[in-house]
């Protein structure tokens, strides 16, 4: 874990001219708004604030980079599904995401984290799809928030669903 505790913000991307030159492979967070993306990028790097979180959805507005040394890097995406902003902003977001997510060559694999008492919503069966072929983890956040039956039977059946690997998570 040394890798993950040495981790520092490289760039802030609002498009794809602002994104940091393709490098060592890259590891993209996923996710509806407010699901943990961040939090989950905080907890494996064992620092409070070097991903933004917020209780307000839709914070995260830019794909931010984090360097894990020389050998790779975190991606903190911005979240989808929030309705609250205009849909000139969403459809931005959209664009953003899917323009990193079909063009860059660095792009080892995603972490689509969904909310575990909320998990395989349409928006995330949609983003699964899109994505094809590449490498994909299913993180199930705030798992601390069911009980352990609640938590197995969600990784049984989003397990059931997925072509990759599901884990149940919590930052906490």
């Amino acid at each position: 874990m040394k890798a993950f505790s040495q981790a520092q913000f490289l760039a802030s991307s609002a498009g794809p001219a602002d994104m940091p030159p393709p490098g060592p492979p890259e590891l993209a967070f996923a996710g509806r708004s407010n699901v943990g993306k961040s939090s989950a990028i905080n907890a494996l790097t064992g620092r409070k604030r070097l991903a933004f979180t917020s209780k307000t959805p839709g914070r995260t507005q830019t794909i931010n980079f984090f360097e894990l040394g020389a050998g790779a890097r975190l991606v903190d995406l911005p979240g989808y599904g929030y309705a609250k902003v205009p849909h000139a902003v969403r459809a931005g977001w959209r664009t953003l995401v899917g323009s990193y997510v079909g063009s860059r060559a660095t792009l080892a694999g995603v972490v689509l984290v969904m909310d575990a008492r909320h998990p395989l919503t349409e928006l995330d069966l949609q983003l699964v799809e899109f994505l094809g072929d590449v490498r994909l983890l299913a993180l199930l956040s705030k798992a601390d928030k069911l009980s352990r039956a609640a938590q197995a039977n969600t990784l049984s059946a989003v397990s059931a669903a997925m072509n990759g690997e599901v884990r149940l998570f919590s930052s906490l």
